[in-house]
């Protein structure tokens, strides 16, 4: 009888997630800015009474829900609240008020979703034993992430967490589908910063210079070989640069050029090393043409693992949700998220909800001026939630 109440409830307040995620939506915030979103937060957790923590390492909150027995276990939902600078092409009602912010990776979604999911939850406390705490988290668009001030404030704590459970929007997959996949799932992700500094002067002069824009290009070829023959041939690893700037003009070799990418893998130890090598071979190409390369490496998220076991649990709570028909094993993604730094805590699962609908027009990747989600998954995804999250507790 549980599915069935928590899919009555999910419809009953359908049209308050939408409005919710629309709001939200018009009123996106920049990583670290989300005074306004933690504010609309507080209040509708204030509206349905549930108590909750504000301003935790910033703009997050934690809310917790108490059901009978409390001490026995606790489990952690987890939505990020933050968005993207990029202008929206839209054209919705609802479509961004802010001039170069969007929420354009579905965290609107995700914390209308929450909500919802905990105001269920709430009103079912009577009906389960243990404690479900709610992370509203900023920032996970911007390097060092806010997970990582939320664990250092003990959001893990006061009571444990005994795992941890995150949800991320889909467009590749259809609305009314989830995502599953066990074990190392999304890869770390580091920022490559290299400058190259030497003599410049008149390109008609070749040999009274150090051609810094020549110097630039071989580091970056002679990069390639991190992946392509120094890199273990059975873990996923990506080299990409995204970002040269070389500014001179059609007869001005500059004194120094910028070269900016994004270095990503499955395995923390080749993680390590790789990173070594590009300092290594970008400094030695350098110095071999008589120049320098400064290169700094932003540590970005770690590999996010999907813990088998609280998986598995996940995943069969989720077919008896949505069917077997509607559960998906996805491929590992090269993409990062920092919802990795609790999966190195504590067990974890990050699920992918589908929010695409080709018939509906809705297909535009995440991170894109356009992309939109079907809001019919707004009800699929918040029962989803709250249904894991009891079927977690009883394990």
């Amino acid at each position: 009888m549980v599915i069935p109440r928590i899919k009555e409830r999910s419809a009953r307040y359908f049209r308050e997630t939408v409005n919710n995620r629309r709001h939200l939506h018009q009123y996106p915030e920049l990583s670290f800015q989300e005074a306004k979103t933690a504010e609309f937060i507080a209040a509708k957790l204030t509206e349905y009474g549930i108590s909750f923590t504000p301003n935790v390492a910033g703009h997050g909150i934690v809310a917790v829900i108490e059901g009978q027995n409390p001490t026995d276990k606790c489990i952690a939902l987890r939505a990020d609240i933050d968005a993207l600078p990029l202008n929206e092409h839209t054209h919705l009602p609802y479509s961004s008020a802010h001039n170069g912010v969007m929420h354009a990776c579905g965290h609107d979604a995700h914390t209308a979703m929450l909500l919802t999911a905990a105001r269920i939850l709430f009103e079912m406390k009577n009906h389960f034993n243990g404690t479900i705490k709610l992370i509203f988290q900023h920032a996970e668009e911007k390097l060092p992430g806010g997970a990582l001030g939320m664990l250092a404030a003990g959001v893990l704590e006061n009571p444990a967490v005994s795992c941890m459970i995150g949800l991320h929007v889909l467009p590749e997959l259809e609305s009314g589908k989830a995502g599953f996949r066990p074990g190392p799932f999304m890869a770390s992700g580091d920022e490559i910063n290299i400058r190259v500094h030497g003599k410049g002067g008149h390109a008609a002069m070749p040999d009274q210079i150090n051609d810094t824009v020549l110097i630039a290009s071989q580091i970056v070829v002679g990069l390639q070989q991190v992946v392509s023959r120094m890199a273990p041939p059975l873990v996923p690893t990506v080299l990409s640069f995204g970002r040269l700037i070389a500014d001179g003009a059609h007869n001005v070799i500059p004194n120094e050029v910028l070269i900016q990418g994004t270095f990503r893998t499955f395995d923390e130890n080749w993680r390590k090393k790789g990173k070594e090598l590009i300092v290594n071979i970008a400094q030695q190409t350098a110095a071999a043409a008589g120049a320098i390369a400064e290169v700094t490496i932003d540590s970005g998220y770690p590999v996010l693992i999907n813990d088998p076991h609280i998986t598995t649990i996940a995943t069969s709570a989720a077919a008896e949700f949505l069917g077997n028909e509607n559960i998906v094993i996805l491929d590992q993604r090269m993409t990062t998220e920092d919802f990795a730094w609790y999966s190195q805590k504590v067990p974890a699962c990050f699920i992918r909800l589908g929010t695409g609908n080709a018939s509906k027009g809705i297909t535009a990747g995440l991170h894109t001026p356009t992309f939109d989600i079907d809001e019919n998954s707004l009800e699929t995804g918040s029962g989803l939630l709250a249904w894991i999250a009891l079927k977690q507790l009883d394990n």
